[in-house]
Protein backbone atom coordinates (compact mmCIF):
# COMPACT_ATOMS: atom_id res chain seq x y z
CA UNK A 1 0.00 0.00 0.00
CA UNK A 2 1.66 3.42 -1.02
CA UNK A 3 1.66 5.68 1.92
CA UNK A 4 -0.89 8.04 1.42
CA UNK A 5 -0.41 10.55 4.52
CA UNK A 6 2.75 12.90 5.41
CA UNK A 7 2.92 12.55 9.29
CA UNK A 8 1.79 10.55 12.15
CA UNK A 9 0.87 12.17 15.33
CA UNK A 10 -0.52 11.79 18.43
CA UNK A 11 -4.01 13.02 20.36
CA UNK A 12 -5.57 12.93 23.08
CA UNK A 13 -9.43 11.69 22.91
CA UNK A 14 -12.46 10.73 25.55
CA UNK A 15 -11.24 8.00 27.44
CA UNK A 16 -7.65 7.16 26.05
CA UNK A 17 -5.26 8.40 22.99
CA UNK A 18 -5.73 7.74 19.24
CA UNK A 19 -2.86 8.02 16.30
CA UNK A 20 -3.28 10.69 13.99
CA UNK A 21 -2.48 10.53 10.34
CA UNK A 22 -2.53 14.11 9.08
CA UNK A 23 -4.74 14.59 12.09
CA UNK A 24 -7.32 12.01 11.44
CA UNK A 25 -7.82 9.07 13.71
CA UNK A 26 -6.91 5.43 12.36
CA UNK A 27 -9.49 2.93 12.47
CA UNK A 28 -8.64 -1.25 13.04
CA UNK A 29 -8.57 -3.24 9.90
CA UNK A 30 -12.10 -3.95 11.26
CA UNK A 31 -12.73 -0.13 10.71
CA UNK A 32 -13.15 -0.12 15.04
CA UNK A 33 -12.02 2.87 16.83
CA UNK A 34 -8.19 2.56 17.84
CA UNK A 35 -8.47 3.65 22.07
CA UNK A 36 -5.53 3.76 23.47
CA UNK A 37 -5.34 3.47 27.46
CA UNK A 38 -1.79 5.47 27.51
CA UNK A 39 -0.14 7.60 25.29
CA UNK A 40 3.37 6.00 25.36
CA UNK A 41 1.45 3.14 23.25
CA UNK A 42 -0.33 5.77 21.23
CA UNK A 43 3.50 6.98 20.45
CA UNK A 44 5.23 4.12 19.80
CA UNK A 45 2.49 3.31 16.94
CA UNK A 46 2.51 6.54 15.84
CA UNK A 47 6.44 6.40 15.55
CA UNK A 48 5.55 3.03 13.33
CA UNK A 49 3.41 5.04 11.08
CA UNK A 50 5.72 7.81 10.78
CA UNK A 51 8.87 5.45 9.92
CA UNK A 52 7.05 4.01 6.49
CA UNK A 53 8.98 5.03 3.45
CA UNK A 54 7.19 5.23 0.28
CA UNK A 55 4.93 2.48 1.27
CA UNK A 56 3.18 0.76 4.19
CA UNK A 57 4.46 -2.30 5.13
CA UNK A 58 1.82 -3.81 7.76
CA UNK A 59 4.53 -6.89 9.08
CA UNK A 60 7.64 -3.83 9.88
CA UNK A 61 4.56 -2.11 12.41
CA UNK A 62 4.36 -4.79 15.35
CA UNK A 63 2.79 -2.87 18.21
CA UNK A 64 -0.48 -1.45 15.56
CA UNK A 65 -1.11 -4.88 14.77
CA UNK A 66 -0.87 -6.39 18.50
CA UNK A 67 -3.48 -3.36 18.95
CA UNK A 68 -5.68 -3.97 16.14
CA UNK A 69 -5.53 -7.56 17.28
CA UNK A 70 -6.36 -6.25 21.17
CA UNK A 71 -9.61 -4.60 20.11
CA UNK A 72 -10.62 -6.32 16.54
CA UNK A 73 -10.37 -10.15 17.68
CA UNK A 74 -9.52 -10.28 21.82
CA UNK A 75 -12.50 -7.85 22.48
CA UNK A 76 -15.21 -10.05 20.68
CA UNK A 77 -14.15 -12.88 21.39
CA UNK A 78 -12.20 -12.57 24.85
CA UNK A 79 -13.67 -15.28 26.08
CA UNK A 80 -12.11 -18.08 23.54
CA UNK A 81 -9.16 -16.14 23.52
CA UNK A 82 -8.59 -16.90 27.36
CA UNK A 83 -9.53 -20.52 27.29
CA UNK A 84 -6.75 -20.57 24.19
CA UNK A 85 -4.04 -19.01 25.96
CA UNK A 86 -4.94 -21.05 29.09
CA UNK A 87 -4.93 -24.40 27.47
CA UNK A 88 -1.13 -23.65 27.21
CA UNK A 89 -1.42 -24.56 31.17
CA UNK A 90 -2.04 -28.45 30.67
CA UNK A 91 0.54 -29.08 28.24
CA UNK A 92 3.38 -26.20 29.60
CA UNK A 93 6.65 -27.01 28.22
CA UNK A 94 8.39 -26.66 31.44
CA UNK A 95 6.50 -29.93 32.73
CA UNK A 96 7.96 -32.09 30.22
CA UNK A 97 11.86 -32.92 31.10
CA UNK A 98 14.70 -34.83 29.61
CA UNK A 99 15.73 -38.25 30.88
CA UNK A 100 19.29 -38.20 28.83
CA UNK A 101 21.53 -36.37 28.59
CA UNK A 102 22.33 -35.99 32.01
CA UNK A 103 23.53 -32.54 31.86
CA UNK A 104 20.58 -31.60 29.46
CA UNK A 105 18.01 -32.76 32.08
CA UNK A 106 20.36 -31.04 35.00
CA UNK A 107 20.19 -28.00 32.62
CA UNK A 108 16.22 -27.80 32.37
CA UNK A 109 15.80 -28.72 36.49
CA UNK A 110 18.15 -25.62 36.95
CA UNK A 111 16.10 -23.37 35.03
CA UNK A 112 12.74 -24.39 34.46
CA UNK A 113 11.87 -25.42 38.03
CA UNK A 114 12.29 -21.88 39.58
CA UNK A 115 9.58 -20.44 37.29
CA UNK A 116 7.12 -23.30 38.11
CA UNK A 117 7.64 -22.70 41.53
CA UNK A 118 7.48 -19.07 41.19
CA UNK A 119 4.05 -19.81 39.03
CA UNK A 120 2.83 -21.85 42.24
CA UNK A 121 3.48 -19.28 44.47
CA UNK A 122 2.05 -16.22 42.62
CA UNK A 123 -0.53 -18.18 41.11
CA UNK A 124 -1.66 -21.13 43.21
CA UNK A 125 -1.01 -22.81 40.68
CA UNK A 126 1.66 -26.38 41.06
CA UNK A 127 1.76 -28.04 37.81
CA UNK A 128 2.99 -31.35 37.84
CA UNK A 129 6.40 -32.15 36.11
CA UNK A 130 7.25 -35.30 34.12
CA UNK A 131 10.09 -36.98 32.21
CA UNK A 132 9.69 -37.78 28.32
CA UNK A 133 7.39 -36.86 25.68
CA UNK A 134 3.60 -38.64 27.08
CA UNK A 135 0.96 -36.37 28.41
CA UNK A 136 0.93 -36.01 32.12
CA UNK A 137 -2.99 -34.80 33.21
CA UNK A 138 -2.51 -31.10 35.33
CA UNK A 139 -4.19 -30.83 38.74
CA UNK A 140 -7.77 -29.18 37.51
CA UNK A 141 -7.21 -26.92 40.33
CA UNK A 142 -3.91 -25.79 38.71
CA UNK A 143 -5.34 -25.37 35.31
CA UNK A 144 -8.47 -23.26 37.34
CA UNK A 145 -6.05 -20.89 38.87
CA UNK A 146 -4.22 -20.28 35.52
CA UNK A 147 -7.31 -19.35 33.82
CA UNK A 148 -8.16 -17.16 36.63
CA UNK A 149 -4.87 -15.33 36.28
CA UNK A 150 -5.00 -15.30 32.14
CA UNK A 151 -8.47 -13.50 32.62
CA UNK A 152 -7.47 -11.03 34.69
CA UNK A 153 -5.46 -9.10 32.09
CA UNK A 154 -7.22 -6.79 29.52
CA UNK A 155 -7.91 -7.00 26.31
CA UNK A 156 -4.82 -5.63 24.59
CA UNK A 157 -2.62 -7.10 27.50
CA UNK A 158 -4.00 -10.84 26.38
CA UNK A 159 -3.27 -9.85 22.73
CA UNK A 160 0.35 -9.64 23.34
CA UNK A 161 0.14 -12.67 25.89
CA UNK A 162 -1.46 -15.11 23.16
CA UNK A 163 1.58 -14.26 20.98
CA UNK A 164 3.97 -14.78 24.06
CA UNK A 165 2.16 -17.72 25.17
CA UNK A 166 1.95 -19.18 21.50
CA UNK A 167 5.70 -18.34 20.18
CA UNK A 168 7.34 -19.57 23.47
CA UNK A 169 5.22 -22.67 24.06
CA UNK A 170 5.09 -22.29 27.10
CA UNK A 171 2.17 -20.30 29.43
CA UNK A 172 4.20 -19.62 32.64
CA UNK A 173 7.44 -18.50 30.69
CA UNK A 174 4.79 -16.05 29.06
CA UNK A 175 3.53 -14.78 32.09
CA UNK A 176 6.39 -14.55 34.30
CA UNK A 177 7.50 -12.06 31.31
CA UNK A 178 4.29 -10.75 31.46
CA UNK A 179 4.49 -10.19 35.03
CA UNK A 180 7.96 -8.75 35.04
CA UNK A 181 9.70 -11.30 36.79
CA UNK A 182 11.93 -12.51 33.60
CA UNK A 183 12.46 -10.01 30.54
CA UNK A 184 11.55 -11.23 26.92
CA UNK A 185 15.49 -12.55 26.30
CA UNK A 186 15.19 -14.76 29.37
CA UNK A 187 12.03 -16.06 28.34
CA UNK A 188 13.13 -17.13 24.57
CA UNK A 189 16.26 -18.97 25.75
CA UNK A 190 13.95 -20.63 28.39
CA UNK A 191 11.93 -21.79 25.44
CA UNK A 192 14.73 -22.37 23.09
CA UNK A 193 16.92 -24.28 26.25
CA UNK A 194 16.92 -27.84 24.20
CA UNK A 195 17.79 -26.10 20.93
CA UNK A 196 20.69 -24.23 22.19
CA UNK A 197 21.96 -26.76 24.05
CA UNK A 198 22.27 -29.04 20.96
CA UNK A 199 23.97 -26.10 19.36
CA UNK A 200 26.70 -25.99 22.14
CA UNK A 201 26.99 -29.68 21.76
CA UNK A 202 27.24 -30.23 17.93
CA UNK A 203 27.85 -26.13 16.73
CA UNK A 204 25.76 -23.74 15.01
CA UNK A 205 23.64 -23.43 12.62
CA UNK A 206 23.50 -19.93 10.65
CA UNK A 207 19.77 -20.49 9.58
CA UNK A 208 18.73 -21.43 12.79
CA UNK A 209 20.41 -18.54 14.59
CA UNK A 210 18.83 -16.50 12.02
CA UNK A 211 15.58 -18.11 12.96
CA UNK A 212 15.74 -17.19 16.39
CA UNK A 213 16.88 -14.00 16.26
CA UNK A 214 14.29 -13.00 14.49
CA UNK A 215 11.52 -15.22 16.98
CA UNK A 216 13.77 -12.85 19.52
CA UNK A 217 12.37 -9.79 17.75
CA UNK A 218 8.84 -10.81 18.18
CA UNK A 219 9.06 -12.05 21.68
CA UNK A 220 10.62 -8.67 22.45
CA UNK A 221 8.13 -6.87 20.47
CA UNK A 222 5.19 -8.24 22.44
CA UNK A 223 6.90 -8.09 25.58
CA UNK A 224 7.79 -4.27 24.68
CA UNK A 225 3.75 -4.06 23.98
CA UNK A 226 2.38 -5.18 27.33
CA UNK A 227 4.74 -2.85 29.17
Amino acid sequence: MKRFYKTASVGAADGGYQVLLDGRPIRTPAKAQMLLPMEALAGAIAAEWDAQGEKVVPGSMPFMSLAATGIDRVTTQREAVVDQIAAYGGSDLLCYRAETPEDLAERQMASWQPLLDWAEGRFDARLTVTAGIMPAAQPEPALKALRLAVAAYDDLVLSGLYQLTTGLGSLIIALAVVEGRIDAAKGVELALLDELFQAERWGEDSEAAARRDTFGREMENAARFVA
